[in-house]
């Protein structure tokens, strides 16, 4: 049943303008920086190819391409997550899914796992790009995987915030702008100028940026994994939770 749901929930945002806009726009966007990327690599490649240890094509290209994709997705996805279940509720069929012989877990997975898988499909799309570096240069194969994972498990956290804030409200405008608000705090919350070594190390935890910049470096921790599960996990609890009182009151 989770399947199910999920797959309903990739099959609406296919149908959706909005999501094949953001798909074209997005992939336009990425090829324009990637080819600046490259081109500043171009321009680097003779001066540090005497360099012991010096950045290769993953370091200059790749690394900041992913970094600086993470973040633009970070602006569509409220577009993306703010009509999971504000539509349901303006349209009035979240009573009926509410009653459906499904549990609110099963509801909640199903959505986040039909959002997920859109945003995984997308940056499949995106990623071809350095992909096809391959065909005349070697990239670092093992920085690449981890940069990707750590930009699949910050997709994963949109659209775990997403689903919870769109719970919450009928209005997919408030989902959305809530939803981005929450996200660029979590984004920048790093930035925090404290002296305090406790608050700065607090701060930095909580950030999604830091973490990603972990994998972008090639560095795979349990730790940074954890936090991105930590967070997915909070909000769906968050979401069942709601879904649950909105049951009970009817």
């Amino acid at each position: 049943m989770i399947f199910t749901i999920a797959l309903r929930e990739l099959k609406n945002l296919f149908l959706s303008p909005l999501a094949w806009a953001i798909m074209a726009v997005l992939q336009l966007i990425v090829a324009y920086l990637f080819l600046i990327q490259l081109d500043t690599f171009m321009l680097l490649e003779p001066r540090l190819a005497g360099v012991e240890g010096a950045p290769g094509v993953t370091d200059i290209v790749v690394a900041p391409l992913l970094q600086t994709t993470g973040f633009l997705l970070l602006l569509i996805s409220p577009a993306i997550t703010m009509r999971v279940f504000s539509d349901e509720r303006r349209n009035r069929t979240l009573s009926l899914l509410l009653s459906a012989p499904v549990t609110m877990t099963d509801i909640v997975l199903g959505k986040f796992l039909g959002v997920t898988f859109f945003f995984l499909l997308l940056l499949a799309m995106l990623v071809a790009m350095p992909l096809s570096l391959y065909a005349g240069t070697a990239l670092d194969a093992g920085k690449l995987a981890a940069g990707v994972l750590g930009l699949s498990l910050v997709l994963a956290s949109f659209a775990a915030i997403g689903v919870f804030l769109s719970s919450l409200t009928e209005q997919p405008v408030v989902a959305a702008i809530s939803t981005l608000g929450l996200l660029i705090l979590l984004w920048i919350i790093d930035w925090s100028g404290s002296n305090q070594e406790q608050v700065s190390t607090l701060f930095r935890y909580l950030s999604l940026k830091s973490h990603l910049e972990s994998f972008l470096k090639g560095l795979f921790s349990t730790a940074d994994v954890g936090y991105y599960l930590i967070l997915i996990a909070t909000f769906l609890i968050l979401s069942v939770r709601r879904l649950d009182q909105q049951r009970l009151t009817g």
